[in-house]
């Protein structure tokens, strides 16, 4: 129910920051008064999904690896575990990725900024066996282009900076904003999109072709109008019809412009959301709906 975004320099501390928090995190959850929601709390970092700091040399390797780790953050994602995301975060357009999915499942979010000056970094980078170091040039370029958080925008917010020569992590804080902060609902923008059937175009225009059919044929023989009965599968629709014949054009007019409404928010994915209603039946009932509407009397 919550997500902790780690965000630093490379080599600045960050991993060390993390474990202090898991444990932190750990030990409130198996106290024996705590009644809340959380069961676990999970790392997602470069080390556990074995991405090594070779894939941040060039953008080639680097995208796919951000990749990869969004894709595991989001797996991990749930409303009764903790996840710490310890990577470098450094771009703040991934940090409003990361905060958008976690938003989209209602999970409280906040930030740490993991601080530490450029030459520590460089410093502990050159003690590190050479597997696990960044090289030269890719260190100084990530901390160049490093994008600091801030708390002044939504997706860095609440913000905790612990600094290199802190002993700990501001713990109480912490579990405060991930159990009691505010829970902003998901918006437009991260809400996801529903998808309509991969033969919903096919529906569509069967559907509607096969009651133009029946609806000219209805009115040959009923030119008076009224309410006429149309079956589609095992749907029954009620059309009304004018009080005079309807001609083939006529309804093909109509049906070209009913098809070309729905067939932009099948193409688009703008359809109802929370469930996507193109099947025969539902396609028949707005048709029927479109036709009393358009259809002059």
């Amino acid at each position: 129910m919550a997500l902790i975004t780690i965000s630093g320099y490379p080599v600045s501390g960050k991993s060390t920051r993390s474990s202090q928090l898991s444990k932190y995190l750990e030990g409130k959850i198996s106290e024996e008064l705590y009644i809340g929601p959380f069961k676990s709390v999970t790392i997602v970092s470069d080390h556990s999904l074995g991405l090594s700091p070779t894939v941040y040399n060039d953008s080639t390797s680097e995208k796919p690896a951000r990749g990869t780790i969004f894709t595991n953050l989001q797996r991990q994602l749930s409303v009764d575990s903790i996840v710490i995301l310890d990577s470098l975060n450094y771009i703040k357009g991934f940090r409003y990725q990361i905060y958008c999915a976690a938003r989209e499942i209602r999970l409280r979010t906040c930030t740490i900024h993991v601080v530490a000056p450029s030459e520590l970094c460089q410093k502990w980078n050159s003690l590190r066996p050479i597997e696990e170091a960044y090289s030269k040039s890719t260190l100084e370029n990530l901390i160049m282009r490093y994008e600091e958080p801030s708390s002044m925008v939504r997706w860095d917010a609440p913000l905790f900076t612990v600094l290199w020569s802190d002993n700990d992590i501001p713990g109480a804080q912490i579990w405060e904003a991930i159990t009691s902060g505010n829970l902003k609902p998901p918006n437009a923008g991260t809400l996801s999109v529903a998808k309509a059937p991969t033969d919903a175009l096919h529906v569509l225009e069967q559907t509607t072709n096969t009651m133009c059919s029946m609806i000219v044929a209805a009115s040959s023989s009923q030119p008076e109008g009224g309410a006429t009965s149309i079956i589609i599968g095992e749907a029954k629709v009620l059309v009304g019809l004018p009080p005079r014949i309807v001609t083939v054009s006529e309804m093909q007019r109509v049906k070209r412009q009913f098809v070309a409404i729905h067939k932009k928010a099948i193409t688009l994915g703008t359809t109802e959301r929370g469930g996507v209603h193109f099947g025969e039946a539902n396609i028949a009932r707005k048709f029927a709906e479109y036709i009393a509407e358009h259809i002059q009397q």
